[in-house]
């Protein structure tokens, strides 16, 4: 399925509230290229769910503590806010119902604050499992952000450049993988490149590898791969959003660290800011983890058919929206809380290629705002780090084919901010 990023189309504008300029702005957020962590399938009916009917009436209220069954971490004793914002979740309830969606959880922050907090819905529809704050989803592309946070921490500490070359002779991963001879410009492919998906192949416009050999490990798709998919353009020449390229990059953290790929973020990136429960994902319904929800497929997807635990590096982390609210505090560049990267380090990542200034290490780009979605069949994500001093994370157990419901996703937020809802002064992170 092809796939196309509009570059150089972003300007974001908060001036007042006004709706137009609001919807304008989310249009350009459809994140065709920055998301999909696996193929559609053929869609039938009009892109009607022909699996079912879900239940996603979106009339749960999300006021469980979340403490009982998880794995006892910060976000477990986390509590949902208290005051509902009628804006927010009146579109929240709009999206569910239209989109048959079970559940959804959403944090916002403003000011690196906490201040919006809820679950919606049920998390198993078989049990009728009310929706809780703790409930951990299934992050697909949303899970780049912290490889790409992990190679930055490893370019502060002297340990990579972004110039560094990734295969042949003297490069990080050597020969490692590949039984033949490297195809033409192989070896030039460097660590900046498989960032901001300029490698030169390997990505959606030509059947992204990650989606191919479901039954082949890690080691042996990127020696398959390599053996048998050339590249298409001269590396740093041409933008094509790869997960292949991500999941080298977590050999890359593999290979400097000596740790494993899901080892080696936790020390140097959610450790330090106090996550302790995100985890890699398995695969089928028997490996779903503790307080994690059911996944539901719609138009024929099945959720359970994919090989998630592979995709660890580019859509395999597990968690829950406020991990991930908390994640965005600690990397957004506003004063409150310390970011653990330098400045340096984030105007890099946060700065698109000559292919494609729309694009950083890992983050789409508008302006002054990063953010990324994410899908899997089972499941659609959003984070967003809003220049407007906002910061929000959506997740849900389902993905739809019916008309826009990617926009609809990104417009939860958008359109309730529009109504300028009156948020909480406190703060719902425990610290």
């Amino acid at each position: 399925m092809k796939n196309t990023y509009p570059s150089g189309l972003y300007s974001l504008s908060f001036n007042a509230l006004k709706i137009s300029k609001l919807i304008t702005i989310a249009c350009l957020l459809f994140f065709a290229a920055c998301k999909k962590d696996a193929p559609s399938v053929t869609k039938t009916n009009n892109g009607a769910d022909t699996t079912g009917k879900g239940t996603g009436t979106g009339t749960g209220t999300g006021t469980g503590t979340g403490t009982g069954g998880g794995t006892g971490t910060i976000i477990d004793t986390l509590t949902p806010s208290k005051v509902a914002v009628a804006a927010l979740d009146d579109e929240v309830n709009t999206f569910m119902t239209t989109y048959d969606v079970p559940a959804v959880s959403v944090a916002i922050t403003k000011g690196e604050k906490l201040v919006y907090l809820k679950a919606y819905g049920v998390s198993d529809k078989s049990k009728g499992t009310k929706a809780v704050i703790s409930d951990r989803y299934r992050l697909a592309s949303c899970s780049k952000q912290f490889t790409a946070v992990a190679i930055m921490k490893l370019l502060e500490q002297g340990k990579i450049k972004l110039s560094d070359k990734v295969f042949g002779d003297g490069a990080i991963l050597g020969k490692t993988y590949g039984t033949k001879a490297y195809g033409l410009h192989i070896t030039d492919i460097t660590v900046d490149e498989l960032l901001h998906h300029t490698s030169g192949g390997w990505g959606n416009e030509t059947d992204d590898p990650m989606f191919s050999n479901p039954t082949m490990t890690t080691a042996q798709l990127i020696t398959w791969t390599l053996d048998n998919r050339p590249l298409d353009h001269v590396p740093g020449t041409n933008y094509d959003y790869s997960n292949f390229g991500y999941c080298i990059l977590g050999r890359v953290i593999e290979k400097i660290t000596g740790q494993t790929y899901a080892e080696a973020v936790k020390t140097l990136v959610l450790t330090p800011i106090g996550i302790t429960d995100m985890t890699i994902g398995g695969n089928t319904l028997a490996d779903k983890q503790a307080k994690e929800v059911t996944y539901y497929g719609q138009s024929g997807e099945d959720p359970y058919a994919y090989n998630i635990t592979r995709m660890d590096a580019h859509g395999g982390w597990v968690a829950t929206a406020a991990d991930l609210a908390r994640f965005l505090v600690y990397i957004d560049k506003f004063p409150v809380r310390p970011d653990i990267l330098t400045s340096a380090s984030l105007t890099t990542m946060y700065t698109g290629s000559t292919a494609n200034a729309g694009y950083g290490c890992g983050w789409a780009i508008a302006g002054d705002s990063y953010f990324h979605q994410g899908s899997l069949p089972g499941t659609a994500t959003e984070q967003a780090r809003l220049g407007n001093g906002f910061n929000f994370v959506i997740l849900t157990n389902t993905r739809s084919f019916k008309a826009n419901f990617d926009f609809a996703l990104d417009q939860i937020f958008w359109k309730a901010y529009a109504k300028n809802p009156t948020w909480a002064t406190g703060d719902l992170f425990l610290k």
